[in-house]
């Protein structure tokens, strides 16, 4: 078939060897070069064909983008003119990436513009799902990485793609690779001068980008390259659920997406695109750089977990081989408690130095030392009586003892000091033992438990392992964290009022909607940490510590006052 060119033509359709519109009397023939074969879609700002080219060697397909203004003021079409040139230059320049099609041909005729650009055979993502179904998390990754990529090498050419979707990502049929389509940033520039001469026509509010798929700032014409890193994310959100955006509920409240609920997704992954469609820029990925760098991370952190294996499962398999399992604490919390000394010897230095300028310092001092004896000698005296009888603390002790006596081989040199993982408990067992009346789990790997909603105020976790562990609405008020590698944790709505999280580890936690009230979060890591809606009444936190999470307006800040930090 041939297809004709004229916006008004009330039927398009023509024979293939037709030279002529037999409808509206219009040349068919493009440049006297391009035969259009059919219609590919079209918009209120123009229309794209698939067309071969029959002044090339076996009249290779290429598809031309049609930029048409429906309007006859001079001014506008000479602003659409030059800034048609300049983008078209641009596009130029960003084609020649392998996973974009090459710009071929631009020109004008007939006061429309057009873009020839190169034929991608294959189909795209958005076909792809409804052909085949939803993507797997481990696809999912792998799309999220490849155009990743593709964003990266644009914004470094200081090109926005401003419409990314899955019906612009084509799966190349001869290689499988995926290309990036239909970039947005002609038109875009046109609607912004006219928006800004006063032509209110249709044209100042088209492609700003696709409804659902598009971030507030983009919607608001000013797009940053943070607002692809938002469209890809909505992208992996209907890979993986089948639902466009428009078809799920958002969080009346901070305006996020809902789609958790519809998603199987991994603790890691949903954190990465929990931050890519965050509504506010500052708490987004900034660059598709920073999402392939979290990418890495993860990637690096799931083959460590692959690789530690511990010792036992839970503490109910340590009471059957206490010999083995209990000897010495892990490397990471022993080199925690060193740096820990370290630092507290310092603030002896520094507070003894103040003392001796000062009597009444002294006095203070004294009685603050006397009060530590005091708490120490309680911790010490219960730590006794909860290991009284214990197999495992028994065992533990023999093992130290046995690794004094033995410290010096019989060559008389040191013998390499062999580095203990930390105890696995699982969840039932910790639930078992605090309704029994324990409270200290020091020391313990809780890694990945699902905990939710569990009561474990008051208890001692100082310096466990909890990677990934799920303390959603859980109470722990007044529980000691300190020195814990809480990474990548979901405390989200958790009570933790009062608690101590003291150089504790928190990066990439949730804590949206936590209570932490009164908490001591003296020199705990928070880069990335979401605090939004989590009330930090009071808490013993820093300036440099809050610019590091993620804040919005619902955030409670320690003087008490919402708001961004």
């Amino acid at each position: 078939m041939s297809y004709c060119l004229n916006p008004s033509c009330p039927k398009p359709l023509n024979h293939p060897k037709a030279k002529k519109c037999r409808a509206c009397g219009s040349k068919l023939l493009l440049r006297n070069r391009y035969h259009l074969v059919k219609g590919l879609g079209k918009g209120g700002f123009g229309a794209t064909f698939l067309a071969a080219d029959l002044s090339l060697p076996g009249q290779p397909l290429c598809v031309i983008k049609q930029l048409r203004p429906n309007t006859d003021n001079p001014n506008f079409l000479s602003m659409a003119r030059e800034l048609f040139e300049r983008e078209a230059k641009t596009l130029g320049k960003v084609g020649n990436h392998p996973q974009i099609p090459r710009l071929l041909d631009y020109f004008e005729d007939r006061q429309q513009f057009y873009l020839v650009q190169e034929f991608v055979k294959g189909n795209n993502l958005q076909q792809e799902v409804k052909k085949h179904g939803v993507l797997d998390e481990k696809k999912a990754r792998q799309v999220l990485t490849e155009v990743s990529i593709i964003l990266r090498d644009i914004h470094i050419q200081k090109v926005i793609h401003r419409d990314i979707k899955p019906a612009n990502i084509i799966r190349r049929e001869i290689d499988n690779k995926l290309v990036l389509i239909d970039f947005g940033v002609v038109k875009n520039q046109v609607n912004t001068i006219a928006a800004g001469n006063g032509d209110q026509t249709a044209l100042t509010a088209f492609a700003v980008g696709t409804p659902g798929f598009a971030p507030p700032e983009q919607l608001a014409m000013r797009p940053v390259y943070a607002s692809d890193v938002y469209a890809l994310g909505v992208t992996c959100m209907y890979l993986m659920s089948g639902k466009a955006p428009k078809n799920i509920e958002s969080d009346p409240l901070t305006g996020e997406i809902q789609w958790f609920k519809y998603i199987d997704v991994s603790d890691e992954f949903a954190d990465i695109l929990l931050t890519m469609l965050e509504v506010s820029v500052k708490n987004r990925y900034k660059t598709a750089d920073e999402v392939l760098q979290a990418l890495d991370m993860t990637e690096h952190l799931d083959d460590l977990s692959h690789s530690m294996v511990g010792f036992s499962s839970d503490l109910s398999e340590d009471k059957g081989n206490s010999g083995s399992h209990g000897q010495v604490a892990s490397y990471s919390s022993r080199r925690t408690t060193s740096s820990r000394s370290r630092d507290q010897m310092g603030t002896r230095e520094r507070t003894g130095s103040r003392s001796r300028a000062n009597p009444k310092s002294r006095r203070n001092d004294s009685a603050s030392r006397n009060r530590t004896a005091s708490r120490m000698g309680t911790t010490r005296n219960t730590s006794e009586r909860n290991n009284r009888g214990n197999p495992i603390s028994r065992s533990q002790g023999r093992a130290q003892s046995q690794g004094r006596s033995n410290r010096v081989d019989s060559t008389g040199k040191n013998p390499p000091r062999e580095i203990k993982k930390p105890i696995k408990v699982d969840r039932q067992t910790l639930l078992d033992s605090y309704a029994g009346g324990r409270r200290d789990f020091a020391g313990k790997d809780i890694s990945l438990q699902n905990l939710q909603k569990a009561n474990l105020s008051g208890s001692n976790f100082h310096h466990s392992r909890m990677i990934k562990v799920n303390f959603q609405g859980a109470d722990l008020s007044s529980a000691d964290f300190t020195g814990c590698d809480l990474r990548q944790g979901l405390l989200r709505n958790a009570n933790l009022g009062r608690s101590y999280l003291s150089y504790a580890n928190l990066e990439g936690t949730d804590l949206r909607g936590a209570d932490l009230s009164f908490a001591h979060l003296k020199n705990t890591k928070l880069k990335g940490a979401n605090l939004c809606g989590a009330n930090l009444t009071s808490a013993n936190i820093t300036e440099e510590q809050l610019v590091l999470a993620k804040t919005n307006w619902t955030t409670v800040l320690p003087n008490g006052k919402r708001g961004f930090w």
